[in-house]
């Protein structure tokens, strides 16, 4: 590879260091000039000859160098390929902003390729980093690569604001600003979800094994009943060694009903011979209660002889703390014996105390003795002896303690004289602001209150309003129909009266021929009576015509007169019976039912009627 000159300006004061850089990267070493450095390099194998192989992934001999901490800045440097140069971006520039790692990421994404750059160059450049299993190049300068390891990911993420340059060209179109980022792939997050299962799988497993591990084995199994079994049982029960587990057979036995009249006496045998071993456990039970005294008069003992010590230790304390003595001690000196004192003095209390509940304890079981053998006991002046022995021994104690607890007192006394004033400020400040906090807190709890109260009224007064709603549109329905249907009755009207007036004048023509009977008969239909009286029985019939209509098996007078009422609650069932009634060829009454089962319901007969008529 043939570089300018001029087209980098770079000081090399030890050439075989460059040299040996750009060994390990495995291209030949040139100079600045252009010139070979060392003349026996062998480009086939990458390196120079007699030099053995360097992995280029090493740390601080790769392309790209070892991970340092944050604390130290990296430095970037000019990085040689065969086919391309990489110019670091200026060092006072801030780092290329990247986004979130995916889990499980190997895939970055490069822009700011070089139009003239192909999959060859990509390899050469990132191919350095780690294994590449797959390129994925756009038409326009980006790519995606996907490397075989998550570790190379930080490696090719180093190489983010490079400038790139293909060999010495100064073309725009072999130039370009390097922008490496995270990429997030389908493969990668399904193979970080497959380790992350088998990792649990695993976790699982190891659990599982060790609560297998840390589970205590089961008991084993117990033996069925049976002749021979018994006899063996029966021995080793009589044995001390064997008896508990002989024991816990005989129970379940016992349990699950092995007893019968012929088993009956081996079973009797049994249970005397562990009924036996009772004398035996007392004994050993008399035993260890023997050990646990002698072992508590020892340890009495010794408490006793390390509180002697405890108490000559507290009096040369105490006799180094007088003035004759106190007044040649340099201050720290007499901090440190402050300290010590303090000390022995609390250890002395506290191994005071144990030694007398210790004795307390004595003293119980003493008493208690004494209460059960008060009728037969001979030794009471002894136990008054020992009585005063004893509360004299506490009185001591007692005294110690005392002298203890006043010294303590005067010292923390000391101690809150100091600290009082800056406490009660401190105590000022967190009552006041814990008071304002409280007031705060409730105007809030007043405010949510209110605010609940009045968001339930508005609820309530929304659920009304949609109910009022949902009646008036009801009722403009049922209006709508009520006019439909009277504007029907009021065009047939029309067309009746034009029909009327008709023949009304044809009739002075044809008045001749008529006979006398016919003159007698038309002015007796023209005056007969119109059924309908007014506008609302019309609206009326209209409505009830409909309604019965729908029902055709009819319907009770009641019936009709409650779904009248929905509309206007002014109606009345015999004023509707009437009208009813009026119209015979429009409505007709049936009795339905037999005996105390007799209904009368009304059906429309308007199709029948109007042929009859």
């Amino acid at each position: 590879m043939t570089m300018e000159s001029n087209s980098i300006s770079m000081p090399m004061s030890d050439p075989n260091a460059w040299a040996t850089a750009m060994n390990n990267l495995g291209m030949p070493p040139m100079g600045i000039t252009g010139q070979p450095i060392m003349p026996d390099f062998d480009p086939s194998l990458g390196m120079m000859a007699g030099i053995t192989p360097i992995n280029p992934l090493m740390p601080a001999l790769g392309m790209v160098p070892a991970p340092l901490s944050h604390d130290v800045p990296v430095v970037k440097e000019i990085i040689h390929c065969k086919s391309c140069t990489l110019f670091p971006p200026n060092p006072n520039l801030p780092p290329p902003a990247t986004r979130e790692r995916p889990p499980g990421c190997k895939t970055v994404f490069v822009g700011g390729l070089p139009e003239n750059a192909n999959e060859q160059l990509i390899m050469e450049v990132f191919g350095q980093c780690g294994d590449i299993t797959a390129i994925r190049k756009s038409k326009k300068n980006f790519c995606h690569i996907r490397f075989a390891e998550e570790f190379t990911v930080d490696k090719a993420l180093f190489l983010s604001g490079y400038r790139i340059r293909l060999g010495s060209s100064t073309d725009k179109k072999d130039t370009g600003r390097l922008h490496v980022d995270f990429a997030q792939a389908r493969d990668d997050l399904y193979e970080w979800e497959c380790r992350q299962r088998m990792m649990a799988r695993e976790e699982r497993h190891r659990r599982k094994m060790e609560e297998d591990r840390l589970r205590p084995p089961s008991p084993p199994p117990i033996v069925h009943f049976s002749e021979h079994e018994c006899s063996q049982l029966g021995d080793k029960i009589k044995d001390d060694s064997k008896f508990a587990e002989a024991v816990r057979v005989l129970l379940t036995w016992l349990e699950r009903g092995e007893v019968n009249r012929r088993n009956a006496n081996n079973f009797y045998s049994m249970i005397q011979s562990s009924n036996s071993h009772i004398r035996r456990l007392m004994t050993e039970k008399s035993q260890h209660e023997k050990e646990m005294e002698e072992a508590k008069d020892k340890f009495k003992t010794a408490l006793s002889g390390i509180l002697a010590q405890f108490e000559q230790i507290v009096s040369v304390f105490q006799a180094a703390s007088k003035q004759k003595a106190w007044d040649h001690f340099s201050k720290a000196q007499r901090k440190n014996l402050d300290v010590w004192r303090k000390q022995a003095e609390e250890i002395r209390n506290m191994h005071n105390e144990q030694l007398m509940g210790i004795r307390r304890e004595e003293e119980m079981e003493m008493s208690d003795d004494d209460m059960e053998e008060s009728a037969d006991s001979k030794d009471s002046e002894d136990s008054g002896v020992l009585q005063a022995e004893a509360l004299k021994e506490e009185n001591d104690s007692l005294r110690c303690q005392l002298d203890a607890y006043r010294n303590e007192v005067e010292l923390l006394k000391q101690e809150q004289g100091k600290n009082q004033p800056i406490r009660s400020e401190e105590d000022r400040m967190h009552t006041q602001q814990l008071s304002f906090l409280q007031q705060a807190l409730q105007g809030m709890q007043k405010q949510l209150l209110k605010m609940r109260e009045e968001l339930k009224q508005r609820e309530c007064e929304l659920e009304k309003s949609l109910e009022d709603k949902q009646q008036l549109k009801h009722q403009v329905h049922t209006l709508k129909e009520g006019l439909q249907t009277l504007q029907k009755s009021q065009l047939e009207r029309s067309k009746q009266d034009d029909r009327g007036g008709e023949e009304a004048a044809n009739q002075p023509n044809e008045s001749a021929p008529l006979s006398c009977s016919q003159e007698r008969e038309g002015p007796t239909e023209r005056r007969s009576p119109s059924p309908v009286h007014s506008e609302r029985e019309a609206l009326l019939v209209g409505i009830i015509s409909t309604f019965l209509h729908v029902h055709p098996f009819g319907a009770s007078i009641e019936y009709i007169c409650s779904y009248l009422q929905r509309l206007d609650t002014k109606i009345n069932p015999t004023e509707v019976e009437a009208l009813l009634s009026r119209l015979p060829c429009t409505f007709r009454q049936e009795l339905t039912g037999v005996g105390a089962s007799l209904e009368k319901r009304w059906n429309f007969c308007g199709f029948q009627g109007i042929k009859s008529t």
